[in-house]
């Protein structure tokens, strides 16, 4: 999740989705493989030779590998507890730095930008998985959470400092690239240090501080707001600190591998760093990573950044990018089919019902939750007169949920053996919810019914979020498992640009006329005030005309936005009965090959078509070896 609400109450699906990646890329890396002829694979070559990957990755995986041979008790207690910090203070930013936001951007009096900065967090935060990712294996897993720690602490005081919106636009853009960076970090750490009986039991653990930081964060809030800035030095300072032991671990680790001469020679050592890099930029698909964050950021940012424009949509510079974007999209789609040898979306598994239906489930799902979501604490804040404790408190219920029904999901799937119908009923609840929340969010509504409709979301999404992956991930031979949870991950993550977007877009078309409407005054300057600000409307008592009339103002546009959240919904339970399988989950590691995790046959039912190509056949059995 980036630093916004939105992507906290989806870090668990975020979670669960790197955490097949990395246990997927742990398999393989592992393996060594002959040369093979991939010219014949659909579209440019769609699966990877491990012989050129090792070659560019060697510099962070020998590490690795060198680290299994020093590892003894007393050293693993220290790496693990070092994950543990590293998980908590990763979980109490998430919960709590997000909320911040509102203020510092009320603070320069450009409240409504915040919903454009949480989209281009949200593009970032998108991109950015593969390429830290990449940047682990490359460098090492050490040095890679340096260069997290400094993002994030750069990003930070930047920020902290801030004295216009585009400090504080530059600061999170620094943050977003250390925050989805540590994600990565810690399930590559945790599939790196665990054998698969525990990896599971091992990263519950990790992600169980989200449920403890929702309460802790509430009382963090009380005491640090309306201080913004103190509530984001306090991480630039609690961030290092907590990464510290699992730096220092990794790195006594490194030491004394290279001490012991168990760090093997490296092809990577004998090449100049230009080559490399380039040779890790082809690998991780960088070109089309940029074609994507642009091709995004130019369609996407324009949304939100026209009502503000001079001339707004006459704009030419407006026009630019929204045009330039929209040339770049289709091309981008067009290099990302024929170019790259490892493509981050391969365009042919979108011919594939389930792969395309989570894709489609998971992208229109983020598209409505950040609808309604983007702008959610400052209606509350706005409309409410609760503390800043119990603003945090509301703002964790949905996160809260999702991670506690997405176990229950994770149950129901083990003992039941089936996902489809559990994911149909999920999707039902979570529409319910939302058309719940257009009268929640009215006149009339309560704040019984605003909690409520956040739980029954809550409890929808966990469900869903645990089974779209599986989904995926069951419609594909074990080999390309990394690759397809990485595609409908970034896919979903895109509905979070989306979302963010047209959520700005709308609240900067309509807020300005509402408030004008609304509010009792011909004072330009003080409307301007309010739109800018949630905390000079805060400063008017409850029962003020000027209060009444933004919180008239504030219900009127939420009613938009809800009720495009509420359209938007419609479609991920159709896409659940269009496209997903009902697929008995076995002993088998998916529904291609009917093979376990060692590779051997199970004996089940294949449920899909085993349509690779002779080579992509035997790339897979040559791994096997």
């Amino acid at each position: 999740m980036s630093s916004t609400a939105p992507e906290l109450s989806y870090s668990s699906t975020s979670r669960r989705f790197d955490n097949d990646h990395i246990d997927a890329n742990e398999e393989e890396g592992k393996k060594t493989i002959p040369h093979q002829d991939l010219n014949d694979q659909e579209g440019g070559a769609q699966f990877y030779d491990d012989n050129s990957s090792q070659e560019n990755m060697l510099a962070g995986v020998a590490k690795v590998e060198a680290l299994q041979a020093v590892w003894g008790p007393t050293s693993k207690w220290f790496l693990f507890v070092g994950i543990g910090l590293s998980a908590y203070i990763y979980s109490l930013d998430g919960v709590t730095t997000w909320q911040y936001l509102s203020y510092a951007t009320s603070s320069v009096l450009k409240h409504s930008v915040s919903g454009t900065i949480s989209t281009a967090n949200a593009i970032i935060i998108a991109v950015g998985k593969p390429l830290m990712a990449k940047l682990a294996d490359v460098v090492g897993r050490a040095e890679t959470f340096v260069i997290v720690t400094v993002l994030y602490v750069v990003g930070y005081i930047v920020i902290a400092t801030a004295n216009d919106v585009n400090q504080i636009a530059g600061g999170q853009v620094l943050y977003s690239f250390g925050y989805t960076g540590l994600q990565m970090l810690q399930q590559i750490v945790i599939a790196d240090m665990t054998n698969l009986r525990w990896r599971g039991l091992v990263t519950g653990l990790v992600s169980a501080p989200f449920i403890i930081n929702n309460f802790v964060s509430a009382e963090i809030a009380e005491g640090v707001l309306p201080n913004w800035r103190w509530g984001y030095a306090m991480f630039a300072i609690l961030v290092p600190v907590s990464l510290a032991p699992i730096i220092a671990t990794l790195f006594w680790a490194q030491w004394k591998a290279k001490k012991l001469d168990h760090i093997k020679a490296q092809p990577n050592a004998y090449k100049p760093w230009s080559k490399v890099i380039t040779d890790a930029a082809i690998e991780m698909d960088l070109a089309g990573l940029i074609l994507i964050a642009a091709s995004l950021a130019l369609i996407l940012l324009p949304l939100g950044l026209a009502p503000s424009a001079k001339g707004q949509w006459h704009n030419a510079s407006m026009i630019a990018m929204v045009t330039i974007g929209a040339v770049l999209f289709p091309l981008m789609l067009v290099y990302e089919w024929k170019v790259p040898r490892r493509p981050v979306v391969p365009m042919r598994w979108l011919k594939r019902g389930p792969i395309l239906g989570a894709c489609l489930i998971g992208f229109t799902d983020f598209v409505s939750f950040y609808l309604q979501y983007t702008y959610l604490y400052s209606y509350v804040y706005v409309t409410q007169t609760w503390s800043y404790r119990d603003l945090t408190y509301y703002s964790a219920t949905q996160s809260l949920a999702l991670t506690i029904f997405g176990i229950c999901g994770g149950i129901i799937m083990y003992f039941t053996r089936r996902f489809k119908w559990m994911l149909f009923a999920g999707l039902l609840v979570r529409l319910i919810g939302c058309g719940l929340m257009l009268k929640a969010r009215s006149a009339t509504g309560n704040t019984a019914e605003l909690v409520m409709c956040q739980v029954l979301q809550g409890l929808g999404g966990g469900f869903a979020a645990i089974a779209i992956q599986v989904s995926a991930q069951a419609a594909v031979a074990h080999v390309d498992v990394a690759t397809v949870t990485a595609m409908v991950l970034l896919i979903t993550e895109v509905g979070n640009s989306a979302g963010s977007a047209a959520a700005t877009q709308i609240w900067a078309s309509h807020m300005p006329a509402a408030l004008a409407k609304h509010v009792p005054t011909t004072n330009a300057t003080l409307l301007a005030d309010l739109y800018g600000s949630i905390t000079q409307i805060a400063l008017y008592p409850q029962d003020d005309p000027i209060r009444i009339g933004a919180i008239t103002a504030y219900q009127s546009v939420m009613y938009k936005l809800v009720l495009g959240a509420l359209i938007v919904a419609i479609f991920p339970p159709i896409f659940c009965i269009l496209f997903t399988k009902d697929i008995k989950l076995t002993r088998a590691q998916n529904a291609v090959d009917a093979k376990d995790l060692a590779g051997n046959p199970t004996g089940e039912d294949r449920e899909f078509e085993d349509n690779r190509t002779p080579s992509e056949r035997n790339l897979e059995t040559s791994q096997r070896v």
